[in-house]
């Protein structure tokens, strides 16, 4: 096995695994040569999460999206004019499946030539060094390393160089995506660079950056984890107008977007998919703009119709939410993760930055504090019991199945914790035994057993020492 084949397979979740071995198959069965290249090969390489897996097969990969879907996995958009398929895996994994191509930009404003090509003529026609890796997964040259811009030494480097010193030219959308990556990342810029970043600002070329591009931009903003970071440098490069000039200044909604970023950190990433967080980040991004100067930005950035729907009707849904966990009868912890787990991600973000009542924050922030970790710390041993007595007895369907599930996670989260032991009492310490005075010593005033002198006490033959009565009347 290559060491960039372990290395990878090191790297992915056992989900992503599946779906690389799912898309692998097809390739084969079809005769399309199959390479893993672009942000997957980067975070690999720099010692980051993979968060998406992006394919690419020298022919159409069109060809692919019957055998894949077949196989288990969800159809989410296709691109005709690159022959490129976006697919949903089980367990949340995403990836792109595309034709090595050759993209040469048109006039201004107007859509790019595609056209077919090698492996090797995609790479070096993308945006940064550090993503024009690829490997081989192809059974005769599998785990193979293509790397022509010598990008592996700028990963090692963590810095970003352009591809071509045209690079911005070509693609004015990569100005975006410098910054982003900037931040995501970490890296430095590369001096030549940054001066050929500048040189295609001062010219103007980002204006002609069509709103499909800019509406993929903004959503993958809304999915870092620091956009504020990224909106506050594209403010400084005098970029941000692109998405709309409202933005500019007082407008953009920094503070929000930071407190946004704190409810997202709350909720765990492998359960929390990306997509949810783009209707909580516009809300956050657009709450001080005027009704008019939404719709304004909704145009420019050519939202489609499903984001477009799903960002106005989430303060609806997120209404229905807060209102029941808000209601004077969920009072048991259990009640909360059941909600809660049933809930849509993006409604239970959206209440975490908007929702002033301090029920719902505090039940929110229970679930994924509290309840959340009890029920991931049951162990396999303890699931297995659950799922024996089911099938042992009636509960042999699967709703009976989840019902037994259910109840135990009940019957766990409302259990009442054990009373700690009783403090051990304390056995007071024996006092010391009296010291007989020496012979022929009589005892001193005031040592042990003698009163001392003008101290108050009298004493009479045969009686122990008492307290005399004090002479004032009270």
């Amino acid at each position: 096995m290559s060491d960039y084949i372990y290395m990878l397979e090191s790297h992915l979740s056992p989900d992503q695994n599946r779906a690389v071995a799912v898309v692998q198959r097809a390739a084969g069965e079809a005769g399309l040569n199959l390479f893993l290249t672009g942000g997957a090969m980067r975070d690999m390489r720099a010692g980051f999460r993979i968060r998406d897996l992006d394919f690419v097969v020298e022919g159409n990969a069109l060809l692919l999206t019957k055998a894949v879907t077949a196989a288990g996995a969800s159809l989410v958009s296709t691109d005709e004019a690159r022959k490129s398929v976006a697919l949903l895996f089980s367990g949340g994994v995403t990836a792109e499946i595309a034709m090595a191509r050759r993209e040469k930009p048109g006039r201004a404003g107007a859509k790019p030539q595609i056209t077919p090509a090698t492996i090797q003529e995609d790479l070096r026609g993308r945006d940064f060094t550090c993503n024009a890796i690829a490997l081989s997964l192809n059974k005769a040259s599998r785990g193979l390393l293509l790397d022509p811009l010598n990008g592996l030494a700028d990963i090692e480097r963590r810095e970003l160089r352009g591809a071509s010193p045209y690079a911005f030219y070509d693609d004015p959308g990569r100005l975006l995506r410098l910054i982003r990556f900037r931040v995501r990342l970490g890296f430095t810029v590369e001096e030549r660079t940054q001066t050929q970043a500048a040189n295609a600002r001062e010219s103007g070329v980002a204006r002609s950056i069509s709103g499909r591009v800019l509406g993929e931009e903004l959503k993958q903003i809304a999915w870092e984890d620091s956009p504020a970071e990224i909106l506050t440098l594209l403010e400084e490069s005098q970029l941000l107008g692109l998405f709309s000039p409202a933005l500019a200044g007082p407008k953009l909604n920094l503070p929000g977007i930071l407190k946004l970023e704190k409810g997202v950190r709350l909720i765990p990433s492998d359960m929390f998919p990306r997509s949810a967080r783009l209707g909580p980040f516009l809300s956050a991004l657009t709450e001080k703009l005027s009704t008019r100067e939404r719709q304004a930005l909704a145009k420019a950035v050519d939202l489609s119709k499903s984001d477009l729907a799903e960002w106005q009707k989430l303060p609806a849904r997120a209404k229905k939410l807060e209102t029941a966990l808000r209601s004077p009868r969920i009072r048991k912890p259990s009640q909360v993760y059941h909600l809660v787990s049933a809930a849509a991600l993006d409604e239970i973000l959206f209440l975490l930055y908007h929702s002033a009542l301090k029920p719902v924050q505090d039940r929110l922030r229970n679930h994924f504090q509290k309840y959340l970790p009890a029920v991931q710390a049951i162990t396999a041993e303890e699931w297995a019991q659950v799922e024996g007595a089911a099938l042992s007895g009636d509960l042999k369907s699967s709703p009976k199945l989840q019902k037994a599930r259910h109840e135990f996670i009940t019957r766990r989260l409302d259990r009442r914790p054990p009373k700690p032991p009783p403090a051990p009492e304390e056995t007071p310490a024996a006092a010391p035994a009296p010291q007989a005075a020496p012979a022929g010593n009589p005892p001193s005033q005031g040592s042990a057993g003698t009163p001392p002198r003008g101290s108050g006490w009298r004493t009479q033959p045969g009686a122990a020492p008492r307290r005399a009565r004090a002479s004032q009347s009270w």
